[in-house]
């Protein structure tokens, strides 16, 4: 079947690709949507700020 080395090399590359797919997971699910939503507020604070600064 497999030898040792093998073995560990199909442990190490599960592993990568185990620690790959909860990543992007993670990054999916709140990293990105955490950056999008943040500089959507900023963004309208901006348009806020100077459309006062306008009118003054």
């Amino acid at each position: 079947m497999f030898e040792f080395d093998q073995y560990l090399g199909f442990l190490v590359i599960m592993t990568v690709m185990v620690i790959g797919f909860w990543l992007m997971i993670f990054l999916l699910t709140f990293v990105i949507p955490y950056w999008l939503g943040g500089s959507i507020i900023e963004l309208i604070k901006e348009k806020k700020a100077a459309k006062k600064a306008q009118e003054n």
